[in-house]
């Protein structure tokens, strides 16, 4: 087999006035929510529900996932935040060392599920057409979708990354992963930072203490677009978006497999002080799974008493 590795070292925005930044990553986001937006009108438009429940949902969609995948990081691998740059947590900026627009960074999707959750309950108690878990069960086939953008955005951020690949023959050199801004700076006696990058990345001796990484970011992203046609097929194809509960049991085992799997050639991101077989991520996505195959194989709908 002919090895497949590259180094990466890629622009990740484009500088707008001042210290703001029109990050990729962002834009990831925001190609998620459209075409998420894009998926649920053609789901309601085919199930003839009417389209002005649509653009309330997106907005309970979009706040509660950015709010519960920061809470969710802050939380999970940052709670340092809530002491040392407390409004950081709310707000796309950074606080602490000078004010600097950050975008949207530091977001965990065990959060996000768990906020796009309680948000479509909110959502449902004030538009109440359809049960919370019909919502649900069509609402996961766009937020795979979605996914699989918001992994691109962390490949391009060099962020998330794989542990050392060593002599596997697929690998990336994460440049602005290994060297952090001042010590680029340092090394190259290049201010600017992307020149100092590109110096890097020009030489040998300096590219040479760069590890080749598993792009881990790229193997979840592809794994979820496999997420995404499963959950379109039980949909479109069989009777199974009859069954309430089933598709978004189905989201929750296949993604957070996808998750548990992956998270073998990851970096961890947070510090593993104790010895345990499985990380952080691998821990959390445990009760995901669980709770998945429940409403696949176990629950039922309550009947109503006439």
């Amino acid at each position: 087999m002919h090895a497949l590795k590259f180094d990466w070292n890629p622009i990740t925005g484009i500088d707008i006035v001042g210290n703001f930044k029109l990050h990729f990553y962002s834009l990831m986001w925001i190609v998620a929510f459209l075409l998420g937006w894009y998926i649920m009108k053609r789901i309601y438009t085919k199930e003839k529900v009417n389209l002005e429940y649509l653009d309330p949902m997106f907005i309970y969609v979009v706040l509660s996932t950015m709010l519960g995948a920061r809470l969710g990081h802050v939380l999970f691998y940052q709670s340092e935040l809530i002491s040392e740059d407390f409004f950081s947590i709310f707000l796309p900026f950074k606080f602490k060392g000078g004010f600097e627009f950050t975008g949207f960074q530091g977001l965990a999707s065990h959060g996000a599920t768990i906020g796009i959750i309680i948000g479509m309950y909110l959502y449902r108690r004030k538009y109440t057409y359809k049960s919370l878990l019909w919502i649900l069960d069509r609402l996961v086939i766009p937020v795979a979708s979605g996914a699989v953008f918001v992994r691109i955005g962390n490949f391009i951020n060099s962020e998330i990354i794989g542990k050392v690949s060593g002599d596997f023959p697929l690998g990336v050199r994460f440049i602005k992963d290994h060297y952090k801004e001042y010590e680029v700076i340092r090394a190259t006696k290049i201010k600017d930072v992307q020149e100092a990058y590109n110096a890097v990345a020009n030489t040998p001796e300096l590219l040479e203490a760069v590890p080749y990484r598993h792009p881990a970011q790229l193997y979840e992203s592809f794994c979820y677009i496999f997420v995404f046609l499963i959950l379109w097929y039980f949909y479109s194809k069989t009777s199974k978006r009859d069954q309430t509960g089933f598709l978004f049991g189905l989201f929750l085992v296949l993604l957070w497999t996808v998750r548990f799997f992956v998270e073998f050639v990851k970096e961890a991101q947070v510090d593993e002080r104790a010895t345990w077989a499985l990380n952080t991520g691998q821990w959390l996505s445990i009760p995901f799974i669980l709770l998945g195959f429940y409403f696949m194989f176990v629950y039922t709908p309550k009947k109503r008493v006439v």
